[in-house]
């Protein structure tokens, strides 16, 4: 087990690497640890010991497509691989106490048609055989290929793009307890007939029953029966609930699994449900499937105590034919959960009401949302000053935790009931792992909540943590602190948007609307993040203080980063540390010239590090050339990025970075040395938008191939590559020439070395230039939308592919798709598809475009387009060249269909 002390603020926040350790020792007065304190302690099967030919599998980049894999949806993004006979992982029980109790998360394979497998995989302690551990896989594999994207009901392999790898068995230990400092290891034997193991982590424990309580009554004592899958306990326990309530007697559920056959719920008010512990007591729904009743919770809850048992489900997917059903519906007043671990249902804890918490619970292979707070709960509409703190959560389907208030809700017919705001709600101490699907914590909207010392790690797809409002229909956020969070390996690549590990911000669920306002986020760590550190979208008066961003795959802060547009807000950004950039990758971003942010005491300002300032402290002007020796000033990370110091003009400039004196006219000094991966920034002031050649004046003794290109701030790729001609010597100079579009105004580009084998001496930017290469702009770029129904969102507008497709809300025009380019761009023509083998219809289009997000400008007025199969159902739109960023198409008719709808949304440069 590998522990890194991280310093957060005043305090200090462990984040466990090799395994996430359960009820520690007590920590010193000074230190408070993020995240749960549990019964069990987790061992993560990479920080065991591979055996027999065993292989180790991780996530060594971020994902470069939407779709998931096995090591994406894996704890610590990684796991160990069991292909062959005699192939095993290891661990030595360091928790100093005996383990009677074992959980797996593993994933075993798919049938080859769908509907999974059953095999065994073997348990053996201090190397001799202990027993056979019983896995199964009709609870995971979900296929999102064939427009089936962020489907978790798709179980026919032959779609392709599978997702829901691991899922979770637990096994009390045959014989005696694994001892302190033996070992014990999982092993694919010949008799373990899958075709493969996919070890994740394991948890270990040695838990013990509790005795029933003082005056309850024993759901045996109604008829229900206990580990008899054959037998229905519905209308037993509900009888039982019915006494308890009457007689003001505690519900005693003993030892054993009770089935639950019937597609009705258990109800239940102001009573007391216990049982022996989560280990010994099971409530498990089986209902016949297919099923073709709707599903509410388990149990509904009004004012209730329930603790100390396990809910479990035989759902095998998220959709009512198989199963899905919430565990508990909870309302009231003052009601606890406590202890209670939910595995296989639809949601864990859905629950509104006054004064009600949910702690020391465990949630584990859940279909959808784990832990949701929220004010519409049995029709309920209020949910204020709720609490979850100390919980376990692992591999949910959605968010893992919610703070969800919700303004109003639409019936069939139109009718809107309103919900009042939440308020005070509050998170500490959870602990949240792995979600497949959805957010680590999502706070959306309401005011005064309070979410503070969690602990997110590795998530699949989307944002760690975020604050901000749901959709259309959600309360706005008027006020929340996040503060002494550790985020771990977030973020993700949902809807291909790259999205930041933590968000602050509207349009988190991809609707950009409502206020986000006095969000407070400090003293958090935001370690590994897939893409950025810290993102801002929409948002007012935050304040962000004193956080630390370490190794972040793309930047550190970032103001509207892809896909989170930020045309305005206001935010206090100081005292925060970032590190552990990689190449072409920057400290703090702004991407809105109307989200007013105010710095200081930053590392990149100077703030406990290094400044990044244009050399000679004033941005070199364009039209002009800029002297490749006068990069930014700030040193390694912030103003560039080098593998090795080779430069000999130390008179020059200090660090000495790959600089030689030059024969280039003029003289002065080049920039050589050149190796990939290596980059250098430049500020600049660009006079006017538009287009601009630019020559570099290069030296090679052999041509290269892809040499360099020149990014901008977002990292859009604004030359593409670029070729080096052969010169002769590294001292014989000749002219290299590229075509690219700027926006007006100071900005920063980062000249990125992708092969070496040249020297450059400087850039020479010259307005105007050649006709570039047709290139479709939008290919692969964020999308944003109105709306959309189902699996259709706007991702596929840009994906490549013509048989996937947009389709916005029905019976709800306008709507509306955007596509953001990364940078303002040149551009003269949209070519606009729908599937090519749909019927014509007719759509009544709208193109606009903006520099900036929010005022957009008629690029081609409203008209009535016809897409035909003939023309392979293509629209062309051709227009003067423009310069902009963002570029939008809006419906307001369609002749096929009550939506908008897109399957290609292609932006030319010609």
């Amino acid at each position: 087990m590998r522990a890194v002390r991280l310093a957060v603020g005043p305090v200090a926040v462990a984040v466990l690497a090799g395994a996430w350790l359960a009820a520690a020792p007590p920590a010193p007065a000074a230190t408070v640890t993020a995240g749960a304190t549990t019964p069990f302690t987790s061992y993560e099967a990479e920080a065991g010991t591979p055996g027999g030919g065993a292989t180790t599998v991780s996530l060594t980049a971020a994902p470069t497509t939407q779709y998931s894999s096995a090591a994406l949806e894996a704890s610590g993004h990684a796991y160990v691989h069991l292909a062959a006979t005699g192939q095993k992982v290891q661990w030595t029980n360091t928790t100093g106490r005996p383990i009677s109790a074992i959980v797996v998360r593993e994933s075993i394979p798919d049938a080859p048609g769908g509907g999974g497998i059953t095999a065994s995989l073997n348990l053996y302690v201090d190397g001799a055989y202990r027993q056979a551990l019983n896995l199964r896989s009709d609870q995971t594999w979900v296929y999102e290929g064939n427009n089936h994207y962020n489907d978790s009901a798709d179980q026919n392999p032959a779609d392709g793009n599978p997702r829901v790898f691991f899922d979770e068995v637990r096994a009390f230990v045959t014989g005696a307890p694994i001892a302190p400092g033996a070992t014990f290891a999982l092993q694919k034997d010949a008799a373990n007939t899958a075709a493969y193991y996919d070890i994740d982590v394991v948890d270990v424990e040695n838990p013990a029953p509790i005795a029933q309580p003082a005056n309850s009554i024993s759901v045996t004592s109604c008829g229900a029966v206990a580990d008899n899958a054959s037998v229905d306990s519905t209308g037993a326990i509900q009888n039982c609930i019915n006494q308890a309530q009457s007689q003001g007697r505690t519900l005693w559920i003993p030892s054993g699994t009770f089935y639950l056959k019937s597609t009705t719920n258990l109800h239940a008010t102001g009573i007391t449900i216990a049982g022996a512990g989560p280990w010994y007591s099971t409530i498990y729904r089986a209902v016949p499937l297919p099923n073709p009743t709707p599903l509410g919770a388990v149990f509904d809850l009004t004012s209730c105590t329930v603790k100390d048992f396990h809910i479990d489900s035989n759902a095998t997917s998220r959709a009512t034919a198989d199963g899905a059903g919430g565990a508990m519906d909870t309302t009231g007043t003052n009601w606890v959960a406590d202890n209670i671990w939910t595995q296989h249902t639809l949601s864990g804890f859905w629950a509104s009401g006054t004064g009600g918490t949910v702690r020391n619970s465990r949630l584990t292979s859940i279909w959808a949302d784990g832990i949701n707070l929220n004010n519409v709960s049995l029709n309920n509409s209020v949910g204020n000053n709720l609490s979850a703190t100390n919980n376990f959560v692992r591999g949910t389907g959605d968010d893992a935790m919610a703070i969800n208030s919700v303004n109003y809700n639409t019936d069939d017919n139109g009718n809107r009931t309103y919900y009042t705001p939440m308020a005070n709600v509050t998170f500490t101490h959870n602990t949240i792992i792995a979600p497949w699907g959805g957010k680590g914590i999502g706070i959306y909207g309401g005011s005064g909540h309070d979410v503070q010392y969690n602990a997110i790690a590795d998530t699949a797809r989307y944002i760690g943590l975020g604050a901000g409002r749901f959709g259309v229909n959600g309360n706005d956020l008027l006020g929340a602190t996040v503060a002494n969070n550790v985020v771990t390996r977030s973020g993700g690549n949902g809807y291909s948007q790259g999205q930041p590990a933590l968000h602050v911000g509207n349009g988190g669920d991809g609707q950009n609307v409502g206020v986000v306002d006095r969000v407070t986020v400090s003293n958090n760590t935001v370690a590994g993040a897939l893409y950025d550190g810290i993102g801002f979208s929409t948002s007012t008066n935050t304040l962000l203080q004193n956080n630390t961003v370490t190794d972040p795959g793309r930047n550190g802060v970032v103001v509207a980063p892809p896909f989170y547009p930020a045309p305005s807000g206001s935010a206090s950004i100081t005292g925060n540390t970032v590190s552990g950039l990689k190449a072409g990758a920057s400290a703090y971003l702004n991407n809105s010239a109307g989200f007013a942010a105010t710095l200081s005491g930053n590392s990149w300002q100077g703030g406990g590090g290094p400044v990044q300032a244009p050399y000679g402290g004033t941005p070199a002007a364009i039209p002009g050339t800029v002297q490749a020796e006068n990069y930014d000033t700030g040193g390694p990370g912030l103003a560039y990025n080098v593998t090795s110091v080779n430069g000999s003009a130390n008179g020059y400039r200090a660090d000495g970075v790959d600089l030689e004196s030059t024969s280039d006219t003029g003289g002065g000094y080049n920039l050589g040395w050149t190796s990939g991966g290596q980059w250098f920034k430049y500020t600049v002031d660009v006079a006017t938008a538009g287009q601009y050649t630019l020559s570099l004046r290069v030296a090679a003794p052999s041509a290269v191939t892809g040499a360099l290109h020149l990014a901008g701030a977002s990292g859009a790729n604004l030359t593409g590559a670029v070729n080096i001609p052969a010169t002769g010597d590294w001292q014989a100079w000749s002219t290299a020439t590229a075509t690219l579009t700027l926006p007006a105004g100071q900005q920063v580009f980062t000249l990125a070395q992708d092969t070496g084998g040249w020297n450059l001496n400087s850039l020479q930017f010259t307005a105007g230039g050649a006709n570039p290469t047709p290139t479709n702009l939008a290919a692969g770029r964020p999308t944003s939308e109105s709306s959309h129904t189902q699996v259709y969102g706007s991702g596929n507008v840009t994906d490549g592919n013509q048989g996937s497709y947009w389709e916005s809300a029905n019976n709800a025009f306008p709507q509306w798709v955007q596509v953001d380019l990364g940078s303002a761009r040149s551009a003269s023509k949209v070519v606009l598809q729908l599937p090519p083998s749909w019927g014509a219809r007719s759509q009544t289009l709208t193109l606009s475009a903006s520099s900036d997000g929010s005022s957009f400008t008629t690029v081609a007025g409203a008209n009535s387009y016809p897409f035909n199969p003939s023309s392979n159902n293509t629209v062309t739109l051709t227009f003067p060249a423009t310069t902009q960023r963002y570029w939008r198409v809006t419906v307001t008719a369609n002749t096929g269909w009550p939506a908008g709808q897109l399957a290609e949304f292609q932006v030319w440069n010609q």
